[in-house]
């Protein structure tokens, strides 16, 4: 399967023709062989955007709401082709994919019905009879960095509210599920979202760092809002600071599990076995550590013990007796590439 920039009003392939190859981390085979950005890609879809500008913010709310509800619409006509590239790309199960999907969906209604709440405020004055007002305005081009854990969920996210307030958008794809991202400007894209609202670069893994270090600097981008891990997000912190480029950081964190002596064990089990295993813990908020106090302590671990040894480790796709694999099912995911 093969992926383009967006960037504009088309999709394009990189400039040389450069691309990579997102490998299947069940199979080992190509999942997705994806357009390579350049820094010229990257500087071209920003100034896409950049064009784009004008027109989008002065589109009135109720307008952009209508185009983002035919976004959300578009999202779940997609659910069949999200689900196949998530399994494919992450290793994810059918039904992660698809909780994915639906509440992507939402986040877009969700920015839709926030365009016509955008408001400002009167402002005390000092001189008799004079009415101070501050109004809110869009301020240009968001870039938007999204991880692949909950890839549909997160990318956009990072695109849907700076949407309806009347910005525009690069989304920097990650290089784990090019597709994936790739799959969400292609549906704002079926909603008739206007050229260069949207835009998607994807890029191999050893360009990652440049790429994201062009589009920050470029004079078009306003905002940088960016999930990931703390290590890159401090590096790319630092690197907007130059600019003094506000930026909107979820990073990586470890979170906790109070277990307390007048708990039902049974029901802490449950929780801490979801809260720990669902997507393999590769959710932001997953639980990393267990507090439990000492006088429940044994009890609960044997318990937790148990549960865990029944979680079925396996390929996704095969789920258990023939039934679709649930969101809990384990999978081993070994981090793969090739370049070209």
């Amino acid at each position: 399967m093969n992926t383009q920039l967006l960037i504009g009003a088309k999709e394009t392939p990189a400039s040389g023709g450069k691309t990579f190859d997102r490998l299947n981390p069940i199979t080992g085979e190509c999942a997705t062989r994806a357009a390579a950005a350049s820094v010229e890609d990257a500087n071209l879809a920003a100034s896409a955007a950049a064009i784009a500008f004008p027109a989008w913010a002065e589109m009135g709310p109720s307008a952009r709401r209508a185009l983002l509800n035919k976004a959300a619409d578009a999202l779940e006509a997609k659910a069949a082709e999200f689900t196949s590239a998530m399994m494919e790309e992450t290793g994810a199960t059918a039904a992660w994919a698809g909780f994915n999907v639906a509440f992507a969906a939402g986040i877009v209604r969700e920015a839709a019905a926030m365009t016509t709440q955008i408001t400002g405020e009167v402002i005390p004055s000092d001189k008799p009879g004079l009415l101070a007002l501050a109004i809110r305005q869009p301020v240009g081009v968001i870039l938007g960095i999204a991880p692949w854990n909950a890839p549909v969920i997160l990318g956009v996210r990072a695109i849907a509210m700076p949407l309806a307030c009347g910005n525009t958008v690069v989304l920097k794809a990650s290089e784990l599920c090019p597709r994936v991202h790739c799959l969400i400007g292609q549906a704002f894209r079926a909603a008739g979202f206007p050229d260069g609202v949207v835009n998607v670069v994807t890029n191999s893994v050893p360009d990652a760092a440049t790429i994201v270090e062009a589009l920050i600097d470029h004079p078009a981008v306003k905002r940088i809002n960016f999930t990931g891990s703390t290590r890159v997000g401090r590096i790319v912190a630092q690197r907007a600071a130059r600019h003094l480029k506000p930026v909107l950081l979820e990073l990586g964190g470890k979170a906790p599990l109070l277990v307390l002596e007048d708990a039902d064990l049974d029901e802490a089990v449950k929780a801490a076995a979801f809260g720990a295993f669902m997507n393999q813990g590769q959710i932001c908020m997953s639980t990393e550590r267990i507090i439990v106090v000492d006088a429940v302590a044994d009890v609960f671990v044997a318990k937790f013990a148990a549960k865990a040894a029944s979680l079925i480790a396996g390929d996704p796709r095969e789920g258990i007796g023939g039934q679709p694999a649930p969101i809990l099912q384990v999978a081993w995911r070994p981090r793969a590439f090739s370049r070209h």
